[in-house]
């Protein structure tokens, strides 16, 4: 019989990079009503587990949590581990990916929240919890976006004397002889800058995120439209890039085929107008995630942070 390691919580060791902040309205969300001293509720985890839920339990609220950053940010274990650690703690109840609809009006858009509990809790308690989150209707990141984009008052600096005009003699323009070219040279190519759109860029950025999904110029062309489909429905490239990448296997053997597949499989819901007839009708705002493979749903749909798939 196993026998479980009774020691306290791993402190995590000191890095040489800081934990970024996550963009305004994802991150790190901690639930009410938690004691200060998280050291005894990690003991009955494995080693791994209980060092990166001391880390995580130490970041400060909307701290990044994608599995890039917690690897960067602690020197010990790498991204597969990472993961893996994070799916552990799901199942024993400490955390929730939840996909929250953010903003009032025509203003929305889905964004990813990772809800942190230093004590873990059962089924029960969050499907209650996360039911109670979703009427909380005050978007915070306006909040944050504010106060972090405001830009400081400068003194204007004082006018300097103008100095006076210096004339300056008209040149003539200066004439233009066309090249000659040879009847079998071909003309000179038109370079035409086009901005690729958000879709094809986010696309092409995959594979900078996870070498595993490392994508052709070709591929991200192919695949453009279903990405735009994303956008189209309200979420943004830190999004589709997270619903794409979370939770890959160990390896993938076809980049293209895959990234297919999970655009299609992943495709968030299309948000319902606001009409008279359903105006009364109150929309869902969040949805927890398989912290697996990623896959949306109500609460009450998931068991240890799992999908029925994933059990």
């Amino acid at each position: 019989m196993a026998v479980s390691n009774l020691s306290p919580a791993l402190r995590a060791p000191a890095s040489s990079r800081a934990h970024p902040k996550a963009k305004p309205g994802y991150g790190k969300r901690s639930v009410p009503k938690q004691h200060h001293d998280g050291e005894g509720d990690f003991t009955l985890l494995p080693e791994r587990e209980r060092h990166i839920a001391g880390y995580v339990d130490a970041l400060p609220e909307g701290a990044a949590m994608d599995i890039k950053s917690l690897a960067r940010s602690q020197p010990l274990y790498g991204q597969m581990a990472v993961g893996s650690a994070l799916r552990a703690l799901g199942v024993a109840g400490h955390l929730r990916h939840v996909r929250c609809l953010s903003g009032e009006g025509d203003q929305v858009r889905w964004v990813t929240r990772t809800f942190w509990s230093r004590t873990a809790h059962d089924n029960e308690w969050w499907t209650a919890y996360l039911a109670a989150e979703e009427h909380v209707s005050v978007p915070q990141e306006a909040t944050e976006a504010a106060g972090a984009d405001a830009p400081t008052e400068a003194p204007e600096p004082e006018p300097s004397p103008k100095p006076a005009p210096v004339p300056v003699p008209v040149q003539p323009p200066a004439l233009v002889v066309p090249q000659q070219r040879t009847a079998g040279q071909a003309p000179p190519p038109v370079h035409t800058a086009v901005a690729p759109s958000p879709a094809f860029a986010a696309l092409a950025r995959l594979g900078r995120t996870d070498s595993r999904l490392a994508l052709s110029a070709a591929d991200c062309a192919a695949l453009e439209q279903a990405a735009g489909e994303w956008f189209a429905r309200g979420v943004d490239a830190d999004y589709l890039t997270h619903a794409l990448t979370a939770g890959l296997p160990a390896s993938v053997d076809s980049p293209f085929g895959f990234v297919r597949r999970r655009l299609h499989d992943k495709l968030p819901p299309r948000l319902p107008a606001a009409t008279p007839a359903t105006a009364g009708t109150p929309v869902r705002r969040l949805m927890v995630e398989c912290t697996e493979c990623g896959a949306p749903g109500r609460p009450e749909a998931f068991r240890d942070g799992l999908c029925r798939p994933c059990r």
